[in-house]
């Protein structure tokens, strides 16, 4: 655990959602672990005029109730910021220096941007404008949550933006899917297991697969899901930095440059896909009425801020190859979507059948899985062959499997606390380079063209509650789809959803 030096969090857009839901939720967990700094403050800081008072009383509202709790809020200040000149940060920089010098913390400052958008490049513009993007003697670091972008011209403005007033190695580009324990632990699975990374590879792997799936519709956020979908929503980031983790080449050593190259390369080796070769590759789908549970649910189309001729994708399914040494040839599946059966995410790693079957029984040709269960029942599973107690040689597909669960003794930390505590020690492995950002979306850019030029590429109705329309198992030539349940323990004796 590397030290963490004095510091102030300055989180924008202090009133939000996010920062209710997450970001004081995580801190507080950090600071019931000892594990924030010795000397620490957090600055809120939006439009709305409150007291360090009235942002603290406002803190019960998401704060668990804890003997910790009233300590913890003495660390919470509130700073009302306006956005619109340079001359607004002033008070903001005055602010600071108050806190620092009263509580006699280093002026080291992380900038949160939890704000809409569209101030992603005003606010660091103020911030530079007022001196406070760079310092000789103290750090400052920018950290921006997604979406990074809305296509590929718009994330490299952004980039560009950024890099007028902040350094690549200030900006930490968050991506909380990358924060998750299950997430990170496939660089152990993978390197520090002699079994598995020799199999790693076109000779043993006969397709990836990875799902991550929603029970729950747009729940009241129809506006904002008409300008993002599923793919904009899920693909280009989060899932593309799963697919990343699985298919990178070992780094040299285990160290934020090392990884974020390594990943790079994975999306530097995507095959592009034209755009007249999107409907063969790409499935999209919106969820349609129908009664779930004896209830009637409503379809896309009819929740709230929605068109009722919208083509907003729900659903999509995606088969792609990673043109390089390790994986040519390999197919790789990434499917996600709203109103599925269960809320789950998982990878799984098809291995290839052997190459001769000496046992009849058409369980016995099935291949081995190696199942990474990201959430929930977090946890990994390999799926093999064995015989079936009795005379002659019958096989029956077994589970092996650990879970996090079982260490009782060990807390798994939400993604928001590992991302935080990483950024205050400076370590931005599990944070997006902007170049990835640039090459993810360089890879979905043709796909968001296809579908915006050309209207006969259909969006499939699926009924919600299912697994997304039909025509998406077509992308799967020899197989099918996993079918994933909530439970990983005793997976394939019974599901639930």
């Amino acid at each position: 655990m590397k030290k963490v030096e004095d510091q102030i969090l300055i989180i924008f857009g202090a009133s939000g959602d996010l920062t209710k839901r997450k970001l004081i939720p995580a801190l507080f967990e950090l600071y019931k672990q000892n594990l924030l700094p010795k000397k620490f403050a957090v600055l809120g800081a939006s439009r709305s005029t409150l007291s360090d008072d009235e942002f603290r009383s406002r803190a019960d509202e998401f704060i668990p109730n804890d003997e910790k709790r009233e300590e913890f809020k003495k660390l919470l200040f509130y700073q009302a910021v306006q956005n619109n000149e340079a001359d607004d940060f002033i008070p903001l920089k005055e602010r600071l220096d108050e806190i620092s010098g009263s509580l006699e913390i280093e002026q080291n400052y992380v900038f949160y941007l939890s704000t809409p958008p569209s101030l992603y490049p005003v606010i660091p513009k103020m911030l530079c404008q007022n001196g406070l993007s760079k310092s000789e003697n103290n750090f400052r670091r920018l950290i921006v949550e997604k979406p990074f972008g809305t296509d590929l011209k718009s994330a490299k403005t952004l980039n560009k933006q950024l890099l007028n007033y902040f350094e690549e190695e200030q900006i930490y580009r968050i991506d909380h899917y990358l924060g998750k324990e299950t997430v990170q632990n496939m660089l152990v699975t993978r390197f520090s297991n002699g079994i598995f990374e020799p199999l790693w590879n076109r000779r043993y792997i006969e397709r990836v697969e990875i799902t991550s799936a929603e029970s729950l519709g747009v729940e009241g956020r129809g506006g904002y899901y008409e300008s993002s979908g599923a793919l904009r929503d899920m693909l280009q980031n989060h899932l593309l930095q799963v697919a990343g983790f699985v298919a990178m080449e070992p780094p040299v050593v285990v160290e934020a440059d090392a990884i974020r190259n390594e990943t790079l390369k994975v999306f530097q080796s995507l095959r592009p896909i034209k755009e007249n070769e999107v409907s063969r590759y790409v499935i999209r789908g919106q969820y349609t009425a129908s009664t779930i549970g004896g209830k009637k649910v409503a379809g896309y189309r009819e929740e709230t801020g929605v068109d009722k001729l919208s083509r907003t994708e729900t659903f999509v399914a995606l088969k792609f190859f990673i043109d390089n040494w390790r994986w040519a040839g390999v197919p790789f599946y990434i499917r996600t979507g709203k109103k599925l059966p269960t809320r789950v995410t998982e990878i799984v790693i098809h291995f290839r059948k052997v190459p001769h079957h000496l046992f009849g029984n058409a369980t016995s040709d099935s291949n081995n899985q190696l199942i990474i269960r990201i959430q929930p029942d977090e946890g990994i599973l390999l799926k093999f062959g064995m015989k079936t107690p009795g005379a002659g040689f019958k096989v029956q597909t077994v589970n092996m499997d650990f879970h996090y669960s079982d260490l009782a003794d060990k807390k798994v930390p939400a993604a928001y606390e590992r991302l935080l505590l990483d950024c205050m020690q400076g370590d931005a492995t599990l944070y997006s380079r902007g170049d990835a950002v640039e090459a993810a979306w360089e890879f979905v850019q043709p796909i968001i063209n296809a579908w915006e030029t050309n209207p006969e590429i259909p969006i499939y109705g699926y009924p919600a509650g299912s697994w997304g329309p039909e025509e998406s198992a077509n992308l799967i030539v020899n197989g099918d789809w996993r079918y994933p349940c909530k439970n990983l323990h005793n997976d394939g004796l019974y599901c639930e959803l």
